[in-house]
């Protein structure tokens, strides 16, 4: 009897680990939302990381989390770098492409927990009469161990509740409310 239930555990995580082989080599994660001001002011409050503390759903994980903001003060070649407890980890954030009222493109590093490099990016668009619609997205490699996490946790469902939590603070502050 101990043999076949065994066998059985045996046969599950071995499909389970050849089935993540089957998984995609990378992850996407967008949400978007409408903000009713131009898309040059929601563009400020992206191309500038000075800015991000008062929408990023990510600073309020560690109040005592370090922040160094160095490079240029906004734009291509503006760097975020941080270092937190477990919930905000420590990495580095670059703005590689800036569009004025359009894109800005951000090449973002974690250090810890786990170390990535994935691309976040903020897609602007008019909307309707000075609205905006604002794409925000992150994606990147999914190496094995991703792959295989992917088969329990969801990139979208953990990340996608932050996307939007921060879309609305940003709609917030980019219509002058927050």
């Amino acid at each position: 009897m101990f043999k076949i239930i065994g066998l059985i555990v045996v046969i599950v995580i071995v499909a389970a680990l050849l089935y993540a082989t089957t998984r995609p080599d990378t992850f996407r994660v967008e949400r978007s939302i409408v903000v009713n001001a131009p898309p040059q002011r929601v563009f400020e409050q992206l191309n500038d990381f000075n800015r991000w503390r008062a929408w990023s759903p990510f600073e309020t994980l560690d109040p005592a989390m370090k922040r160094e903001i160095a490079g240029n003060p906004q734009g291509v070649g503006a760097v975020y770098s941080w270092d937190g407890n477990s919930k905000a980890g420590a990495g580095r954030m670059e703005i590689v492409e800036s569009v004025p009222a359009s894109a800005v493109r951000i090449r973002l590093d974690f250090t810890r927990p786990m170390e990535a490099h994935n691309t976040a990016e903020f897609l602007i668009a008019p909307e309707g009469d000075g609205a905006s619609r604002v794409t925000w997205a992150m994606h990147g490699p999914q190496p094995y161990i991703g792959k295989l996490m992917s088969l329990v946790f969801s990139m979208d469902r953990m990340l996608g509740k932050d996307f939007e939590r921060g879309l609305v603070s940003l709609k917030s502050v980019a219509e002058g409310k927050g």
